[in-house]
C-alpha cells in the first residue's frame, strides 16, 4: 500500500486525506505516514483502535502545530519534474557548468557609488574608459563568447519552460511535462490562491508560489 501512495502526487494524497478526515498538512512523507497509519487502523481490532484515537488526536494537534515553523511549508511539497530527453538534460548540465566560469558583469565604478552596486549591466561609454578599452584591473564586457547553451536557453534551472500566468484560463494551455506557472506580480492574493489549487488538480508546478497563500 506504502507503494501505491509513493506513485502518487501530493494533490491526490490530500483529497484522500480529507475524504478520510485527516489533516493535509506537512511534506509527501508525512501524508504517506499518515494514510498508512490510518490503514492500519481500519484493519487493527476495535479495541485497539479506540485506545489509540486520544493519542491520535494529540499527535495530530502537535503536528499541525509545528507546521508553521517548518522552512518547507506545505506549498513547496509538490515539486513536479520536467520530462526531458537526454540532450536536454546534457545542455542544462553544460549551462550549469559554463555558469560557474561566469563572470559577475559590474557597471563602470561600480565600487565608487552604492547607487551604481545596486543597478544592473550598463555598457561603457567615453574615450577614455577603461572597461570599454578592456584593461585588466575593470571589469568584464559583456561579449557573445559568454553566451551558453542554446538549446537551453530560456529554461529554468529545474528543465521547465515557463509560462506567465494571470488567471486560471492561463492554466488550461499548460503542458505539465515540460511547463511550469509563473504568477504575474499583479495578481491579487484571492486570485493566486485560486490559481495554486487549480494547478495543483492539473499537476502544474509554480516558480514562484508563496507559502502564505
Amino acid at each position: 500500500m506504502a507503494d501505491d501512495y509513493e506513485n502518487m502526487t501530493v494533490a491526490e494524497l490530500k483529497e484522500l486525506l480529507k475524504e478520510q478526515g485527516l489533516p493535509v498538512s506537512g511534506k509527501k512523507a508525512d501524508l504517506i505516514e499518515r494514510l498508512a497509519g490510518a490503514a492500519e487502523q481500519d484493519d487493527a481490532p476495535v479495541e485497539e483502535v479506540e485506545a489509540s484515537s486520544d493519542d491520535a488526536e494529540e499527535d495530530d494537534f502537535f503536528e499541525e502545530d509545528d507546521d508553521w515553523d517548518d522552512d518547507e511549508g506545505e506549498v513547496h511539497v509538490a515539486k513536479q519534474k520536467p520530462v526531458l530527453d537526454e540532450a536536454t538534460q546534457e545542455a542544462l548540465a553544460l549551462r550549469a557548468a559554463q555558469k560557474k566560469k561566469t563572470p559577475s558583469f559590474r557597471r563602470t565604478e561600480w565600487f565608487r557609488y552604492k547607487r551604481l552596486s545596486r543597478s544592473g549591466w550598463r555598457a561603457p561609454h567615453g574615450m577614455d574608459n577603461k572597461q570599454r578599452r578592456n584593461f585588466k584591473y575593470r571589469g568584464s564586457l559583456v561579449r557573445v563568447g559568454h553566451g551558453k547553451v542554446a538549446s537551453a536557453r530560456g529554461l529554468h534551472p529545474s528543465g521547465f519552460r515557463e509560462v506567465m500566468v494571470h488567471n486560471l484560463n492561463d492554466l488550461e494551455s499548460i503542458d505539465p511535462e515540460t511547463q511550469a506557472a509563473r504568477i504575474g506580480r499583479t495578481v491579487g492574493g484571492r486570485k493566486r490562491e485560486n490559481i495554486h489549487a487549480r494547478a495543483d488538480e492539473l499537476g502544474i508546478r509554480i516558480l514562484n508560489r508563496r507559502r502564505n497563500v
